[in-house]
């Protein structure tokens, strides 16, 4: 990257250590190990472009990219097949674990649970899903 990009470098990840989401926390857990798998730390960013900017990107309640966190004030949404379908994660999670997850999703909405355990999430605008933006400034060697 460093030998092709002319003045900087900008990469949108995920940063593991940051993931607090009810969505892989409660639903689909497998989500954690695939992530672990495809994203990179900051320090394997920081040690390759020493220094870097790391900046958080906070997901509005609203948001229509359809990353994975970009419902998470609207958990009905990934009960839907489509929206799942266009969530790359959610195609390398086993088919009996995918459907376990959704069953359980499904019947927390429907009897309250959801609500219960997280329906502070109503009153937020906007939520820290551990996304974050990697810069690094291309020097000349």
């Amino acid at each position: 990257m460093a030998r092709v990009a002319a003045n900087r470098i900008v990469i949108l990840t995920s940063d593991l250590a940051a993931l607090n989401f009810w969505l892989i926390d409660d639903y689909f857990p497998g989500i954690a190990d695939i992530d672990r798998q495809i994203m990179q730390s900051t320090e394997i960013f920081r040690q390759m472009f020493n220094p870097i900017e790391v900046v958080p990107v906070p997901v509005p309640h609203d948001c229509i990219d359809r990353l994975l966190g970009a419902y998470w004030r609207r958990p009905h949404a990934y009960l839907d097949a489509d929206v799942r379908g266009a969530i790359s994660t959610f195609s390398m999670i086993p088919d009996a674990d995918l459907e376990s997850g959704v069953a359980r999703l499904r019947s927390d909405l429907e009897n309250g649970t959801w609500e219960e355990r997280t329906g502070y999430l109503s009153r937020m605008s906007v939520l820290d899903l551990g996304y974050r933006l990697v810069i690094a400034e291309v020097v000349d060697n």
